[in-house]
């Protein structure tokens, strides 16, 4: 399917699969789905019919929350590979026509993240208000 199609109101027609890609596909025999495994199996979700991925949290995490207590939302937990390898996968998938979704959890932040930390380092931080005490 072509993005020009559906480019207005993709979402209304789309087949959205939605992922976790620490369980999905595993590229460097490590046990642990990663994007290069993703990017390897794109073609079977084409087949499919597939015309958008969500995928669940892949940021760096401090694993008390399965992913969703975020330490860094600009980047890749380093057990699903990195930036480029992020890249290399949206790239892919747009390349077959497959639009990419990622769940976006900012009200959900671990306490090593810096926005946490800085928001209780005093009662005056600007970022105080972004978390309930």
């Amino acid at each position: 399917m072509r993005l020009t199609r559906t480019s207005d109101l993709w979402w209304k027609n789309a087949v959205v699969y939605c992922l976790d890609v620490e369980t999905y596909q595993d590229g460097d025999g490590d046990g642990i789905g990663d994007f290069a495994g993703l990017t390897q199996r794109i073609d079977h979700l084409v087949r499919l019919g597939v015309t958008c991925v969500w995928l669940m949290p892949f940021y760096p995490t401090a694993e008390r929350d399965d992913g969703y207590d975020v330490t860094d939302f600009y980047g890749v937990d380093p057990r699903l590979g990195t930036l480029g390898d992020f890249t290399e996968f949206v790239r892919t998938a747009r390349d077959r026509g497959i639009r990419v979704i990622a769940d976006l959890v900012v009200n959900h932040t671990s306490d090593r993240h810096p926005w946490f930390r800085e928001s209780r380092s005093s009662r005056t931080s600007a970022r105080r208000d972004w978390y309930v005490w």
